[in-house]
């Protein structure tokens, strides 16, 4: 990065919050599949039963419902990593 006030600093920002959002958008995605496998197997499950699904042998058991959740995972894992490197570094460079 050149200069706190490069342009080019502030279409980067643009850009990595553009696939930050993109990322939201294939998390709550990816959220709603996850509740969705985890009630067919589970029908009293709850959004927040998904987040601890340990007390449940049957979707501890179930490969696609562990696939799924290991997708969302990834995503939010994804959308931490680019806000923590990418996002919050340009901003701060930003403000100075």
């Amino acid at each position: 990065m050149a200069s706190p006030s490069d342009p080019g600093d502030r279409q980067l920002l643009e850009a990595f919050q553009s696939v930050d959002k993109l990322l939201g958008e294939l998390i709550e995605q990816q959220r709603r599949k996850v509740l969705e496998h985890g009630q067919s197997l589970v029908p009293s499950l709850t959004s927040e039963d998904v987040m601890n699904p340990d007390g449940y042998p049957a979707l501890a058991d179930s490969g696609p419902f562990n696939f799924d959740d290991g997708l969302l995972a990834g995503y939010i894992s994804s959308q931490m990593a680019i806000r923590a490197r990418l996002i919050a570094p340009l901003r701060e460079a930003l403000a100075e």
